[in-house]
């Protein structure tokens, strides 16, 4: 079979790219999400390429052509190149050493059935040359895509022992790419060997947890996940998953995209204790962790104006939408947050001492202001006048 190559050949700084690697001698091939998108119809996303060359010879290459060149993972064969913008992940053939579980010593090969052969699923395994655009399937992986199934490639439960993430990739592969049951083998071994999850990092649980909750409708994948039982060594305070689904129903209803912050606080208990403990143990950023927290505060107390300005409008529409209200989120999504217009040296011009007065009455405007929906113009100067004249 074979792909319209344009869709790749089109993008900025790819012909250059591609010239500077000796692609048409049939050393380099797109491989992964490209090859899969498009023979879905889709437009490929991130571009990754693979390549017989060594990793010191795609840097020389590169910037023999003065391509940008990153040595972003080049223990393990990969470079990243910046062609007119365009970004490319570029990656040498490997072959398995050996792997513990969460790493993997690898040896370059020139063999194209040894690299796919390393590779995960059947589907992530299928290559095409960028100019002719044929499909190399080594695997069986058109099949599977074509029947919206997610194979691994070999035994499952070895696959799963050389790199434990994959239990995860698995299911985030099936959210975005299958439909209907899961392959049972792949979904037995998964089950099976739930508990070496904990062995990874956080970072890389969370990284992965995030992608799948990014997807279109990730909750029927999360509820056999919970079923499963693999949510349970490493974030055991997901009891329920139940309100994952309404949330998803209101980010459509309020056309919102999709947050996966919100979205995993809508698997937590509604408390921002048990948030704050999930997001510290998956390492979240500082900013990350503060979202998971608010959204898990159940707390709307406010008018939704007045939550957006007390505690941030992406923050109000998470609460929101979690608690089913999309017609007030969906309000606030383009509503600007107001600044408060009027500050200390207007105080001090009213005759009020600096201080902790000016303080007191700063607050007693901003509060009636925030009551009363923010008005402007007299209604504020009102506002004004009167916490002056209780001040003086």
């Amino acid at each position: 079979m074979k792909l319209d190559p344009q869709a790749w050949l089109a993008r900025p700084g790819i012909r250059r790219l591609l010239k500077a690697l000796h692609a048409d001698q049939g050393i380099a091939r797109f491989v992964g999400g490209a090859v899969r998108d498009l023979l879905l119809g889709e437009e490929p996303g991130d571009l990754d390429l693979a390549t017989t060359h060594t990793p010191e010879e795609v840097i020389r290459l590169l910037e023999a052509a003065g391509i940008k060149a990153i040595p972003t993972g080049i223990e393990h064969g990969t470079i990243t190149a910046v062609s007119s913008n365009t970004v490319v992940e570029i990656t040498t053939l490997r072959a398995d050493v050996s792997t513990d579980g969460r790493r993997a010593t690898v040896a370059f090969t020139d063999d194209w059935q040894a690299d796919a052969s390393r590779r995960d699923f059947t589907i992530n395994a299928l290559y095409a040359d960028p100019f002719t655009g044929e499909v190399h399937d080594y695997f069986g992986g058109m099949a599977d895509l074509k029947a919206r199934t997610v194979r691994f490639i070999g035994e499952p439960l070895q696959r799963i022992a050389e790199d434990h993430l994959r239990i995860l990739r698995y299911f985030r592969f099936h959210a975005r790419y299958g439909d209907g049951a899961p392959d049972a083998d792949a979904l037995d071994a998964c089950t099976a060997r739930a508990n070496d999850l904990m062995a990874l990092s956080r970072e890389r649980i969370a990284d992965e947890l995030l992608k799948l909750l990014s997807l279109a409708d990730p909750s029927p994948t999360i509820a056999l996940m919970h079923a499963r039982g693999l949510f349970a060594p490493v974030i055991p305070e997901i009891a329920t998953t139940e309100r994952l689904a309404g949330l998803i129903a209101s980010e459509r209803a309020a056309a919102i995209a999709a947050n996966p912050v919100r979205r995993l606080a809508a698997l937590l208990p509604p408390d921002p204790a048990t948030a704050d403990r999930v997001a510290a143990r998956l390492k979240f950023s500082n900013k990350a962790k503060k979202r998971l927290a608010s959204a898990a505060d159940p707390d709307l107390g406010l008018n939704p104006r007045a939550l957006a300005y007390r505690i941030g409008s992406a923050e109000a529409v998470d609460r929101l939408l979690l608690a089913g209200n999309a017609e007030d989120a969906a309000a606030l999504k383009d509503w600007p947050v107001p600044r408060l217009p009027v500050g200390g040296a207007q105080m001090m011009a009213r005759g009020i001492d600096q201080g902790p007065r000016i303080a007191k009455t700063l607050r007693a405007i901003e509060d009636r202001w925030v009551a009363e929906g923010f008005p402007e113009g007299a209604a504020f100067d009102a506002i004004v006048d009167a916490a002056v004249a209780s001040a003086q």
